[in-house]
């Protein structure tokens, strides 16, 4: 990849972007991970107004350490950018006293990590009208459009996506150029939605460089049979969490009235 000429390019696309809707510059939750500490870098360097924002919700100390390193080095590099806390904790606990509990604890749990990202994703939208600003999204490729490891209407609802058509291994190239603190670039990635520090392959079962593989072997029409031993275990997982999350990866279905009943 040449690093430097893509970086360049997201930078315009950004800014033109931006410029064509008429708004301010853009509105970012820093999690302390690659995907938004290259985002909100790449954001910055468009010269436009950007916020950054913490949202903890019972995080975990390494990842507001991470965040508050990042946002602290971006202020030193950027002047354009400015930074605000909300600790979302009172309100997902408040959350919690309205709501009932039925089902296995694992799905309570999967309930209530969706629901941070929602929280998260209405408060974004809040600054955002506030400063007529967008949204900026930090999925990348692999999770966005390979298997779907992103909430619905959390940190999926975004305005736009900068880096969604390029692999984790890329992010971390953009990383290295973008002078992303080392810290979390050591960083295992991790969605922060369990209010530990379980990484994404725990959570998946494969690490971004496997499931990078299995997107590619996906893209040549590959079956689970043409692989053996760990291939064939990873590309198992790729594909049940890509047809599982199918939904968050196209359209929302519209129920078509025959013209004959119009």
């Amino acid at each position: 990849m040449q690093t430097e000429k893509v970086a360049n390019h997201i930078v315009s696309w950004l800014k033109d972007y931006a410029n064509n809707a008429g708004v301010n510059g853009f509105v970012i939750g820093i999690s302390g991970g690659i995907d938004s500490a290259v985002t909100s870098t790449l954001c910055a360097k468009t010269g436009l107004n950007v916020l950054c924002i913490e949202m903890p919700i019972h995080q975990a100390e390494s990842h507001v350490s991470r965040a508050q390193e990042h946002i602290a080095q971006l202020k030193l590099k950027f002047d354009n950018v400015s930074d605000t806390r909300t600790d979302l904790t009172p309100v997902f606990e408040e959350f919690k006293t309205e709501v009932f509990f039925d089902g296995d604890q694992a799905t309570i749990d999967m309930a209530l990590a969706n629901t941070r990202a929602r929280l998260r994703m209405t408060t974004l939208y809040y600054y955002a009208g506030l400063y007529s600003l967008l949204v900026a999204g930090t999925g990348n490729k692999v999770e966005d459009f390979g298997v779907g490891f992103y909430t619905k209407y959390g940190d999926g609802g975004v305005d736009l996506s900068p880096i969604a058509d390029l692999v984790k291994s890329q992010v971390y190239e953009l990383g290295e150029f973008l002078g992303v603190p080392e810290s979390i670039m050591k960083a295992a990635p991790s969605d922060g939605l369990f209010g530990d520090a379980r990484s994404d392959e725990d959570q998946i079962g494969a690490s971004y460089p496997e499931l990078e593989w299995a997107m590619s072997m996906d893209d040549q029409g590959k079956t689970v049979e043409d692989f053996t031993g760990r291939e064939a275990e990873v590309y198992k997982i790729y594909k049940r969490f890509n047809t599982s999350n199918k939904h968050k990866m196209v359209p929302i279905p519209i129920c078509k009235i025959p013209n004959n009943l119009m």
